[in-house]
């Protein structure tokens, strides 16, 4: 047995490839990617078939956020000149959502900036919610913060299909991206989520700075919040971040990356996520190969691909896009 099929065998016996595998993965120069991308999609099949799922977001809520996150343009030590609004009208975020249900999206993500929102705007939040799941079968997901389980359940009951709270890096690494808040606050909101109903979808940025051993702990950090959706993002050094350290991500380095996370989590909704566009270039679609889901029409303060353009990209790479099952 080589090492490519090895790295199948373990995955498929419930993800556990060790340590020694990823640096392998990561660091050595045996690896060749173009196996390393087959493996991965063996296990992608597995769960996913050939499908993949298109992902809108919607920036429901931007800017003016209390919190210090070293890597987010909507921080409130973040030096540019971002478009900062409160919540967007009913109209608005009811004609984006049948925008996306039309254009063949999956899930409808909702995003509100801030640490957390008071009872006004959540009853806005849910009400809102709750007119989308009526007109359109697709599902919501949400992230607005920390939660207490009154919120969650708030949430859970509007239509909420899925939470996102991402945990961003490794626990050992957090408080040198952000001082603002812990990483346990981040996993208690996750388990909150959870324990009311919901779905969790919980990813990471790649490229602040973090190490190897930082990636280690993360894919075990994220198996043991048992999310089901993971987004993998790659930093993009926008215009007034104060992050110090930051990578210059390769598009192979980037696809080794989402394979480690296919290996580590066998049936997780992988999403190539925020700064695939920049750091994949060309190679966009071979993180299809390991990730079964993708954004369209761009992230919370940078752009990205048109609709059409991301499904052209999704057919001609020989995948199918995914519709919920109406």
């Amino acid at each position: 047995m080589n090492k490519y099929d090895e790295l199948v065998q373990k995955s498929l016996t419930n993800g556990t490839i060790d340590e020694n595998d990823i640096k392998w993965i990561m660091t050595s120069k045996d690896v060749e990617l173009l196996p390393l991308l087959h493996a991965a999609y063996k296990v992608r099949y597995k769960y996913f078939e050939n499908k993949v799922r298109i992902h809108i977001i919607n920036n429901v809520k931007s800017g003016n956020c209390s919190e210090d996150c070293s890597y987010c343009a909507q921080s409130k030590e973040s030096k540019n000149e971002i478009e900062k609004y409160p919540i967007k009208a009913r109209e608005e975020i009811l004609a984006d959502a049948k925008k996306a249900f039309d254009g063949g999206s999956f899930r409808y993500c909702m995003v509100f900036s801030g640490n957390r929102q008071n009872k006004k705007d959540m009853d806005y939040i849910c009400d809102v919610v709750s007119e989308i799941k009526q007109k359109y079968p697709m599902e919501v997901c949400v992230s607005a913060g920390f939660l207490n389980d009154e919120l969650a359940t708030q949430l859970h009951n509007a239509g909420v299909n899925r939470y996102n709270h991402n945990l961003n890096t490794s626990s050992n690494y957090y408080g040198s991206i952000c001082r603002s808040h812990t990483y346990q606050m981040r996993v208690e909101t996750i388990n909150t989520a959870k324990k009311n109903g919901m779905d969790v979808c919980s990813g990471i940025i790649i490229g602040m700075g973090e190490t190897i051993d930082d990636l280690i702990n993360i894919t075990k950090e994220l198996k043991n919040v048992a999310a089901k959706s993971v987004p993998v993002n790659f930093f993009v050094p926008v215009e007034g971040h104060r992050l110090k350290e930051f990578h210059d991500l390769t598009p192979e380095y980037c696809l080794k990356v989402l394979c480690v996370f296919r290996f580590t989590l066998p049936d997780a909704e992988l999403r190539s996520a925020g700064g695939r566009e920049h750091h994949l270039r060309s190679l966009q679609a071979l993180s299809l190969y390991p990730a079964n889901s993708i954004f369209a029409l761009g992230y919370l303060t940078t752009g990205g691909d048109g609709l059409e353009q991301t499904k052209k990209m999704i057919t001609d790479a020989g995948f199918v896009v995914e519709k919920v099952e109406e």
